[in-house]
């Protein structure tokens, strides 16, 4: 198959084998969950369980009525302690409410009945989405509602480009099966003709393994792609133009173009939904760094807090200086490990003096370009820059700021060690937020519209029902209603009124 290129990227140092080695582990359950009802892209969940109230694993204790978003399981069975609102991890410190649990041992499953095979592509997607399952390469849009529109093609994205990141490598060495029977469902659901399974050709394990798997399945449903290793080629995006030679047109979507890509954990999640009734409610984590004492790739339940996730990589080292959700490139800092994982949080990474960038170097931008030559998305980041730090938000929207992917090429490529990726997220929230503040005015304004309409409706019925009863009140009115009335007794009493 003929590859092509993307703009820009680099070549960055690997560093997968520090936690691919001993396979894929399970961690003890946690005492204590933390779930938040927000875990995707749309509108909080609304928890349907209640403090006090006793769970099943695999129970939805929290659904979405409507719009976008995604139902939440219990990954473990237990006790509702408390739904209390938390800080999720990141610079927008946005607080949403959280299902406490306290987990119990050995207690009940609740699971959905299997579907049958052939299913009805109907019930196939509302299996998906009543599992609750969102992508898990970290965008978390809700698998039904990608999977609810016909594309030519499905790309099951296994480009795990972030340095540290390894949870799809290590899910594919073990799972590869589970991941191609996925994706053979979701290209069914998708009427998806062509389905390319693109792995980079640096995960060899991973590559057999799903050779293996396609074989087994028939190689004419699903292609088997090793893609060069290149940061961000995991991107969407990226990928895509890497496979096909088309780019996604600025402001649109893979749909345009007849393409629907998923994760391949995603894919894997699918199965398991539809075969065995099993919703999501637990990921594959990579747990790694010079900052860990045993790295691995673990299966971790939903809610977890990411310090008992170190724990059971052997806890901190003396090395420890900075603690990330994601990898290097893309990833969050976090100020403590309080945090609880979530269904897009793929690794939790622990960085020592070596790995870390000094802050205060920063210096003024000389203009060189590099950042536009590294860039994917084919931006002018000194340009928005710019525009970002003079408050010239409208200008920087026009000119692609949300076509940034946030990948951080630009800020390795700095000379000047300008921190660019941090001012573009910056800019963003503060659009988002201007844009929250207009809907929530706009709703506002049509409130008290409608008050005022209902209000002087109101005020005119009366006055029109004062006026009725002023009209009977009159002399003319009374004449009336008494010549009425003399009618009837007339009508009532002559013998010949029935006649």
């Amino acid at each position: 198959m003929h590859l092509h290129r993307f703009h820009g990227g680099l070549d960055l140092p690997g560093h997968k084998a520090e936690s691919t080695a001993g396979g894929l582990r399970r961690v003890a359950p946690p005492p204590r969950l933390y779930l938040s009802l927000l875990q995707h892209a749309g509108l909080p969940a609304e928890a349907c369980v209640g403090v006090g109230e006793a769970v099943a694993r695999g129970q939805c204790i929290a659904r979405v009525e409507a719009g976008a978003g995604a139902d939440l399981h219990a990954p473990l069975a237990g006790r509702v302690v408390a739904i209390q609102t938390r800080a999720l991890p990141g610079p927008s410190g946005l607080a949403v409410p959280h299902i406490v649990l306290d987990t119990q041992a050995d207690g009940p499953t609740q699971a959905m009945p299997p579907l049958g095979d052939p299913a009805p592509v109907n019930a196939i997607r509302a299996r998906i989405r009543d599992a609750g399952i969102v992508g898990l390469g970290g965008a978390g849009f809700p698998t039904a509602g990608k999977l609810a529109v016909t594309r030519a093609t499905l790309v099951i994205n296994g480009a795990e480009c972030e340095p540290w990141i390894a949870c799809d490598d290590a899910l594919l060495r073990e799972h590869a099966d589970e991941v191609v029977r996925g994706a053979r469902l979701m290209a069914r659901v998708a009427g998806a003709g062509r389905i390319l399974l693109a792995i980079e050709d640096s995960m060899r394990e991973a590559l057999a393994a799903c050779s293996e798997a396609v074989a087994a399945h028939g190689n004419e449903e699903v292609t088997l792609v090793a893609v060069p290793t290149r940061y961000p080629e995991g991107g969407e995006r990226q990928l895509i133009q890497v496979l096909t030679g088309q780019e996604v047109p600025r402001g649109g979507l893979p749909r345009d173009i007849g393409v629907v890509v998923q994760n391949v954990a995603t894919a894997r999640a699918a199965w398991r939904a539809v075969a065995l009734g099993e919703a999501l409610f637990e990921r594959v984590v990579t747990v790694t760094g010079p900052g860990v004492a045993r790295p691995g790739n673990f299966f971790v339940p939903l809610g977890t807090p990411v310090g008992y996730l170190v724990e059971q990589a052997g806890g901190y080292t003396p090395l420890a200086q900075r603690l990330m959700l994601g990898g290097p490139m893309m990833g969050i800092a976090l100020p403590h490990d309080d945090f609880a994982i979530g269904k897009t949080h793929n690794c939790v990474l622990v960085l020592g003096d070596a790995e870390l960038r000094a802050s205060d170097d920063e210096m003024p931008c000389i203009r060189c370009g590099d950042c536009a030559t590294v860039c994917p998305s084919r931006l002018l980041p000194q340009q928005l820059l710019w525009q970002a730090r003079a408050g010239r938000l409208d200008e920087a929207r026009d000119q692609g700021l949300f076509d940034c992917i946030e990948c951080g090429c630009c800020d390795l490529a700095c000379p000047s060690h300008i921190p660019l990726t941090e001012q573009f997220r910056r800019a963003k929230g503060e659009l988002l937020a201007r844009e929250a503040d207009a809907v929530l005015a706009e709703a506002a304004r049509q409130r008290f519209e409608a008050r005022r309409e209902r209000l002087e409706r109101e005020a005119a019925e009366r006055e029109a029902r004062l006026a009725a009863r002023k009209s009977a009140a009159s002399p003319a009115g009374v004449a009336a209603a008494l010549e009425r009335a003399r009618a009837r007794r007339v009508a009532g009493t002559d013998p010949d009124a029935g006649a």
